[in-house]
């Protein structure tokens, strides 16, 4: 069940909120005027999920190119790799 919080909350009961999103690593919902308008989170957790999805792009791409045939045999790779080591 999320956590959901008026907006008023914020000002009157900010280190409550802190606390609660170090401790359980969820985010709280603040509505305004009774409806959805913020999601707040720990700088860990949304750094976490920043991470997440730039790891999801790099998969996506990876898979993309082995789709498209954009990949090169693994021992012309290290071949290539150990070339450029020795310059």
């Amino acid at each position: 069940m999320p956590t959901i919080r008026p907006s008023a909350d914020l000002r009157n009961n900010y280190n409550e909120i802190s606390n609660f999103c170090h401790t359980y690593s969820e985010p709280v919902f603040i509505t305004k005027n009774g409806k959805g308008d913020l999601a707040i989170m720990s700088i860990e957790d949304y750094e976490k999920i920043c991470g997440r999805t730039e790891l999801y792009k790099l998969i996506e791409k990876g898979i993309d190119d082995v789709k498209n045939k954009r990949t090169s045999d693994y021992k012309e790779t290290i071949s290539d790799i150990r070339e450029e080591l020795e310059i």
